[in-house]
């Protein structure tokens, strides 16, 4: 069937074993049955083509270039199960993963301006042209979010793609740094298909809502009962509400961000209030109301 493939897509590549490096102009796609790649050129593809060739075959991701020594440690450690590169006892060490949306992304291109932001030597790997890790083994960390979030509105604005970053936690060096990275990235990769709104994600961004969606069902009934059919019957309530808890219940900046008069926002409190029943004045009563909306949310 890829040899048919190949009759369609002109300066397509067949291969009989895994090639270990290829281009990042080319997708590669797997045939189990055959045992064959085919590496067919992004541009003789469109968007529909993929997602149908993803359903056929087994997308081959496959790093755009050859690796240095220490990334390629880096690589198959994370990725791979390898073996742990050879580290620093006495340093830390933080994982930011980054997401590229849009076609035509070029690492090459892409990677010295990530690490132009880094005052000190970091590593990237990619998992393929969208999907990658910048390593970071420093005694003092360079970056902070809000200088993340800089660097993402950058980075769009010069590459003209929409980027997003897991802003990872500090790890000491230990044996632990897989489990603490494949957990981190599991945390990504839920935030990059349930979660919107935001292109600078942690720990603390994306766990609440990781604890919302696996939930068990029971649970989230007997949620949907107590507060979020509230939601359903007013959308503009659970706007409201969302951003009121987001903002640490700060009427002022609350109100200013919905463009509404202080009063009004007092008036759909209460309304919520009355409604459930539930204060939003301290942590408990914003905690469960928080969970609603990210209950109400994944409904949506």
């Amino acid at each position: 069937m890829l040899k048919n493939l190949m009759s369609l897509y002109a300066n397509s590549i067949l291969y009989t074993e895994q090639p270990q490096h290829t281009s990042d102009q080319f997708y590669i796609f797997f045939d189990v049955s055959q045992k064959q790649w085919l590496a067919i050129p992004k541009s003789s593809l469109t968007e529909k083509e993929v997602t149908l060739l993803q359903t056929l075959y087994e997308q081959v991701k496959i790093p755009a270039k050859p690796l240095t020594t220490l990334s390629k440690k880096w690589h198959d450690f994370l990725l791979l199960n390898g073996s742990m590169p050879s580290l620093n006892e006495d340093s830390n060490f933080r994982f930011i993963q980054f997401h590229i949306q849009g076609r035509g992304v070029d690492p090459t291109e892409m990677e010295p301006a990530i690490k132009g932001f880094f005052s000190d030597e970091v590593q990237i790997i990619w998992e393929d042209d969208h999907n990658g890790i910048v390593i970071e083994e420093t005694k003092h960390m360079s970056l902070t979010e809000s200088e993340l979030t800089s660097i993402a509105d950058t980075l769009e604005s010069d590459f003209y793609v929409k980027i997003s970053f897991y802003f990872g936690k500090v790890y000491l060096s230990s044996s632990y740094l897989r489990s603490h990275f494949q957990q981190e990235k599991e945390y990504f990769e839920f935030a990059k298909e349930k979660l919107e709104g935001t292109n600078i994600l942690t720990f603390e961004k994306v766990f609440p809502a990781f604890v919302a969606f696996n939930l068990p069902e029971y649970m989230k009934e007997k949620i949907k009962m107590e507060l979020s059919s509230v939601f359903s019957e007013d959308p503009e309530l659970y706007t409201t509400i969302k951003i009121f808890l987001e903002n640490n219940l700060n009427a002022s900046l609350t109100a200013k961000k919905l463009y509404i008069h202080r009063n009004t926002l007092q008036y759909r409190i209460d309304k919520f209030i009355d409604k459930t029943g539930v204060q939003l004045k301290d942590f408990y009563g914003a905690f469960t109301v928080f969970l609603a909306c990210l209950l109400y949310e994944q409904r949506k």
